[in-house]
């Protein structure tokens, strides 16, 4: 006689067809964009039903959200600043850039989607374009952190001024390499704008 499925084991069937269907809407957004995107074409690279992707999720509108959010997350871990035993604030600054940089090698899935939601306008809003610019919230007060940490006497607008020019940069860099492919050195150049960071941070805590 069968045993019935237990919970448990139903609990972790969902968890990795939900991994299977946000991988596979990695792949088919990463070579189609939003647009190109569709639960049917999910469902063919992944295997399942699309029966089974709606279980998951509401639209593909939804879907795109997750895939932001799970590649946020996982970038997320990376924006840390090293301690004080990393040495002077450049050398943990730039360290810092390097593991972002490499964490964006690994999962740029939400800045890449996230990038080319936020720069188009529709008559309603995607829902990943509002959790992009909700994650994009939560990086510019991570880095406002940061910055504070390493440079406390910049005051408030300083520090604005720094973060906006810290992930401005970084963005672009990000676009350059997905322009110019893999040959570009994603964390060299993010170890440089760092260290372009810190420079721009002493000349406002000096007021010039």
């Amino acid at each position: 006689m069968t045993r019935p499925e237990t919970p448990r084991r139903k609990r972790a069937n969902g968890v990795e067809s939900r991994q299977r269907i946000l991988d596979a809407a990695v792949e088919i957004a990463g070579e189609r964009g939003y647009d190109g995107t569709s639960i049917a074409a999910v469902s063919a690279k992944c295997g399942l039903p699309a029966s089974s992707i709606y279980w998951h999720f509401q639209d593909k509108d939804d879907l795109i959200a997750a895939v932001i959010e799970r590649s946020f997350e996982t970038w997320l871990t990376a924006v840390e600043l090293p301690g004080e035993e990393a040495g002077t604030p450049l050398e943990r600054i730039t360290a810092m850039a390097g593991n972002v940089a490499k964490s964006l090698v690994d999962a740029p899935d939400f800045l890449r989607l996230g990038l080319m939601l936020a720069l188009e306008r529709r008559p309603t809003e995607p829902r990943g374009r509002t959790v992009f610019l909700q994650v994009r919230h939560i990086t510019h007060q991570k880095i406002a952190e940061v910055a504070t940490t390493l440079f406390p006497d910049l005051d408030e607008d300083a520090v604005h001024t720094l973060t906006t020019y810290a992930v401005a940069g970084a963005d672009g860099l990000f676009v350059h390499r997905e322009v110019a492919g893999d040959s570009v050195d994603l964390v060299a150049l993010f170890e440089l704008h760092a260290q372009l960071v810190h420079d721009a941070a002493a000349r406002l805590a000096a007021g010039r």
